[in-house]
């Protein structure tokens, strides 16, 4: 079973041997086998990779994010055949109608709104009353945008007054790496599954290629917001990013018992295909309830 992350942060070249990864640095050469590996960060430029390790981590269902420069991740490899039946559950997905697309949406709100009351309560804001109200009032498809009143005062109520998501900043900074690396747990859980990115419950824009990760991973920004809260960077160090990292593998609470957030996702987006598709119970995810 997979559960490591592994993130080359320095000058690398990257080989496939006998079912290794290899990492060569300088004279020094690390071997990871591909069972262990679920992702793998590369997190600087100055990195070489053999096409054949590249099909290895395809076929071996490894994913693969690549960051920029500044260290922003920017891309992410994905095979084009992790499903067998890919194409008849595409062609389901096409034909998703709007009452079944609105009452998800509606749900996965809820759930978000949820968990930004229970950190409200956590930090001992009294303004989770005001998004109790908000999650109250949540309609089919959120028409009255429950969703973006309810983020305003939770993220002024965690960051102060002047914050603003996307203003170019630290905790902006920490906070959009964060939400790119479960962004990227997403995709793969969809692609897994036999799904598309592309077309989402209620993201729509054309030139987004993740409109339902950026659905499903709604309710699961919680867990970068709260890191963030309680770890405010200074900068955004190779360290701090491992620490975002490493979230991943933390135990929650889901479904009845613990597991780790990346095996949480892969549960959720399950049951949310099932939910849509066989009309199962949509199942919650919180971080503070039991």
């Amino acid at each position: 079973m997979s559960f490591r992350t592994v993130m080359i942060t320095k000058q690398s070249s990257l080989n496939y041997k006998n079912r290794f990864l290899v990492v060569k640095q300088d004279i020094e050469e690390k071997y990871i086998h591909l069972s262990e590996i679920d992702t793998i960060i590369i997190d600087t430029p100055a990195v070489s990779i053999s096409t054949y390790l590249l099909k290895e981590l395809s076929n071996n269902k490894i994913n693969i994010i690549f960051c920029d420069e500044k260290h922003n991740p920017f891309g992410e490899l994905q095979s084009y055949y992790l499903s067998h039946n890919s194409p008849k559950k595409i062609m389901l997905q096409s034909k998703w109608d709007d009452r079944t697309k609105n009452l998800i949406w509606k749900c996965i709100v809820k759930n978000k709104i949820k968990n930004q009351i229970l950190m409200l309560k956590d930090i001992k804001s009294d303004r989770w009353k005001l998004l109790e109200e908000y999650f109250e009032n949540v309609k089919n498809g959120d028409k009255t945008n429950r969703e973006g009143h309810a983020a305003k005062v939770y993220f002024s109520e965690l960051f102060g007054k002047n914050f603003m998501r996307h203003n170019n900043d630290t905790v902006n900074s920490a906070l959009n790496y964060g939400y790119a690396i479960l962004l990227s747990s997403f995709n793969k859980e969809i692609v897994s599954n036999g799904y598309i990115t592309q077309l989402g419950l209620n993201h729509k824009n054309e030139f987004n290629e993740f409109n339902l990760s950026c659905d499903f991973m709604e309710p699961f920004r919680i867990v970068i917001d709260r890191f963030v809260y309680f770890n405010p960077p200074a900068e955004l160090t190779t360290e701090y990013k491992q620490k975002l990292v490493n979230i991943l593998n933390e135990n929650f609470f889901y479904d009845g018992k613990n597991y780790t957030l990346k095996d949480v996702i892969k549960k959720y987006v399950k049951n949310i295909f099932s939910t849509i598709e066989e009309g199962v119970v949509y199942k919650d995810f919180y971080i503070y309830e039991r």
